[in-house]
């Protein structure tokens, strides 16, 4: 009788050889070595074309004074009345021009505007990587239709990895239990092949930059 041998039985014996053999990994810095060619723009720069590009809305501020100008401006235009902000640190800015604000989650389902900071913004993709480790925690990215992010040149770094060193440098092993890459407003196109921001989130997104 002939030996009949499926295509998965073959590959499975394949799988189990090959876990028999072990080999020492041939390319053993292989995830050191740089993913994109090296480039001479600017890291602010990059960030600024990818993350318009993917609809966002990016303002460089000299100092807090032009940045609170910004903000007022902004939210005149807008008429923004429920601007959301839990980060003390974020919250002594504001204060110190007198901006309004929520610093509690009252009335929080009316909440125009969630104001946060981040951990890094990404300069190759023009992501922003947030965490629930601030006060922000995971509400104030999400629910609100606007989200505006307080960002700082120290806080920029070219690819994913360096963004994820700066969180570990920061918590340590006591690693914030969601860290999230944000790209863009939310969007989607699964109807009809139309895109639509502010389908599962903010369909607004802002990222105002300090030197520092």
């Amino acid at each position: 009788m002939r030996d009949i041998t499926t295509s998965k039985e073959k590959l499975l014996k394949k799988i189990r050889k090959a876990l028999l053999e072990k080999r020492d990994n041939p390319y053993p810095q292989l995830e050191d070595l740089p993913f994109y060619p090296p480039t001479d723009e600017m890291p602010e720069v990059i960030f600024a074309e990818q993350f318009t590009n993917v609809a966002g809305q990016f303002v460089f501020c000299e100092d807090e004074l032009q940045f609170i100008e910004n903000l007022i401006n902004l939210a005149e235009a807008r008429e923004w009345r429920k601007i959301y902000c839990w980060e003390p640190k974020l919250q002594e800015i504001l204060n110190q021009f007198e901006y309004p604000f929520y610093e509690t989650d009252k009335d929080f389902e009316q909440a125009e505007v969630g104001f946060t900071l981040c951990e890094a913004l990404i300069a190759r993709n023009g992501s922003i990587l947030l965490s629930n480790g601030n006060m922000a925690g995971r509400r104030l990215s999400i629910y609100p239709s606007v989200h505006i992010v307080l960002a700082y040149t120290s806080q920029m770094v070219m690819d994913l990895k360096d963004g994820f060193k700066l969180i570990k440098t920061k918590y340590g092993n006591n690693l914030p239990s969601m860290i999230s890459n944000v790209t863009g407003p939310s969007r989607t196109a699964d109807i009809e092949k139309t895109l639509v921001l502010g389908a599962h989130g903010p369909k607004e997104l802002f990222v105002f930059m300090l030197d520092g």
